[in-house]
């Protein structure tokens, strides 16, 4: 099986809950806190491997006790963390994350050693390009950074899906072109293609929009409704697998493992697109990030007890 690569951000995230999400000047009490290693990078990367798949991660973190912390999680999943670069001019990132009670949430992150990626980095990423399926990439490091990448992957002939989160209103219409697989939810797609995407018909002509900037497939996640998926040649709607979701941090992220660990075995689009619903499905039934991707075991008994054949 080729491993695959995920070049991105790693951050300790600190999390606090309570009945509801405050507005705006508003100060509430919260009912519970904890710390867990995060980051759109490292939880791609934790959930890809979770699922069994060899899953290499690229990136930095500070020398500092949450770079030491995030490199130990990193290794227990099992994802392999030689080319993570302990920077010690910067601090590790952080994430700021409040949950409410149905399980929304919002987020402040502070890049640190995130944003010094560079060039440096790249080199690291380029040497563990060979056997590879897939790069993963997200926007919680340097755009500069994440383009030299895709560049980088094309010239290996490796498949490169960007999660375009957060979302960035000047991507360069030269990055397009490198992505195979574009992966934004609703909102994300909402501003990168100029209006609102809320249901199927929206997503699928935001997807047809990215088709015309010269992605290859583009993924529009819509949450509890489901996924809408577009190349050249179809269009086609997975619907949400239904579940009692508990906490929806990270379940893009493990979406893009599930899809991601479906591409590295060798499945088809449409069941790439599945599995990724699936790991995104189960991870919002537990609390945190790297602690809600599932293990392989889970995954296909989750799969297992589903008619899979309407979908």
């Amino acid at each position: 099986m080729k491993k695959v690569i995920v070049f991105g951000s790693i951050n300790m995230d600190l999390v606090a809950r309570s009945p509801r999400l405050p507005i705006p000047g508003e100060t509430i009490l919260g009912r519970d806190f904890f710390t867990a290693p995060g980051g759109k990078g490292a939880n791609q990367a934790v959930a890809a491997a979770r699922l069994g798949i060899p899953t290499q991660l690229v990136g930095r973190v500070g020398d500092d006790d949450f770079g030491r912390s995030l490199l130990t999680h990193l290794q227990t999943f099992g994802v392999q963390t030689e080319h993570i670069l302990i920077d010690k001019t910067a601090h590790s990132g952080v994430a700021i994350i409040a949950v409410d009670d149905s399980g929304q949430n919002n987020i402040i992150v502070v890049p640190g050693a995130n944003g010094q990626v560079n060039d440096t980095d790249v080199k690291n990423l380029i040497n563990c390009l060979h056997n590879s399926a897939a790069l993963l990439l997200q926007f919680e490091i340097p755009l500069t950074a994440v383009i030299s990448a895709a560049k980088a992957a094309k010239t290996a002939g490796v498949k490169v899906i960007l999660d375009p989160a957060p979302a960035q209103i000047d991507i360069p219409n030269d990055l397009y072109p490198l992505v195979d697989i574009i992966t934004p939810n609703e909102i994300e797609a909402a501003q990168l293609v100029g209006f609102p995407v809320n249901n199927f018909e929206t997503a699928a002509n935001a997807a047809s929009v990215f088709l015309q900037k010269g992605v290859g497939t583009a993924i529009v996640k819509l949450g509890a409704q489901g996924v809408c998926c577009a190349t050249a040649e179809s269009t086609f709607f997975v619907p949400a697998f239904p579940v009692q979701t508990v906490d929806t941090v990270a379940a893009g992220d493990a979406f893009n493992g599930g899809l991601v660990a479906a591409i590295a075995s060798g499945r088809s689009l449409r069941e790439a697109v599945v599995w990724g619903a699936a790991a995104g499905a189960i991870s919002t039934t537990k609390p945190g990030a790297m602690s809600s991707m599932c293990d392989r075991e889970t995954f296909d008994r989750f799969l297992q007890e589903r008619d899979l054949s309407k979908i």
